[in-house]
């Protein structure tokens, strides 16, 4: 079973929660939050009161993504804020063991990023720790990008890695995912998509994500 997580990124921020109410009702698994700081990134989004009222009306987990750094000051805003799976980047933080730590201290399931260049050996010691890889197949900073080919070889290494070590860890996708090309993500491992221009750029959000899984599936 793959999960779709809606990325409220490109949600209309002027009816934030009735949007979030609507990809729920599409059939979302997870709200995606994205959060950036215009340092790590070059884009500046939301902070910890913008989550916070997110899951206010969100009944889905919320799948929040720091783009941020430093990132370890924040975690326990955004812990509080409502978060449900707590993502950091690789990049983000010279004590990656340490914070990964935190976020699983602090109550909260542990995600970490790897960003299209990022080496994938970043994640050898600490995949233990995960509850979620994310793979870039995008620059992170900004919706709509195009996704990246060579992210299919890097899901499929990362696959590789999870099951030889018999772990349970989910493996997202981020960045230009729509239903044309879910089923290439699919085959080469990903079971959790995060999509935000293709489902909300449409004006029916549950054809998007039931044309995703029928994709998906088949």
């Amino acid at each position: 079973m793959i999960k779709i997580a809606p990325s409220v990124l490109s949600a209309d921020f002027a009816r934030l929660g009735e949007e979030v109410r609507a990809v729920e009702q599409a059939g979302a698994d997870y709200i995606h939050v994205d959060v950036m700081d215009g340092h790590f990134v070059p884009n500046l989004t939301i902070g910890p009161l913008v989550v916070q009222a997110i899951a206010r009306v969100a009944t889905k987990p919320l799948d929040v993504h720091l783009m941020i750094s430093p990132v370890e000051v924040y975690i326990p805003d955004f812990v509080k804020a409502g978060a449900s799976i707590l993502t950091v980047h690789a990049e983000a933080t010279h004590h990656l063991d340490r914070t990964l730590n935190v976020i699983r201290e602090l109550g909260c399931k542990v995600g970490l990023a790897l960003n299209p260049a990022t080496p994938l050996c970043n994640l050898g010691n600490v995949l233990s720790l995960l509850d979620m890889v994310v793979i870039m197949s995008v620059n992170p900073g900004f919706g709509g990008q195009s996704f990246i080919p060579y992210a299919l070889q890097r899901i499929q290494t990362v696959r590789r890695m999870i099951n030889d070590r018999g772990l349970r860890v989910e493996l997202e996708v981020d960045g230009g995912i729509k239903p044309e090309n879910i089923q290439a993500a699919v085959k080469a491992g990903a079971d959790v998509f995060v999509a935000g221009s293709a489902i909300f750029s449409k004006p029916d959000y549950g054809a998007v994500i039931r044309a995703m899984r029928e994709n998906a599936a088949a």
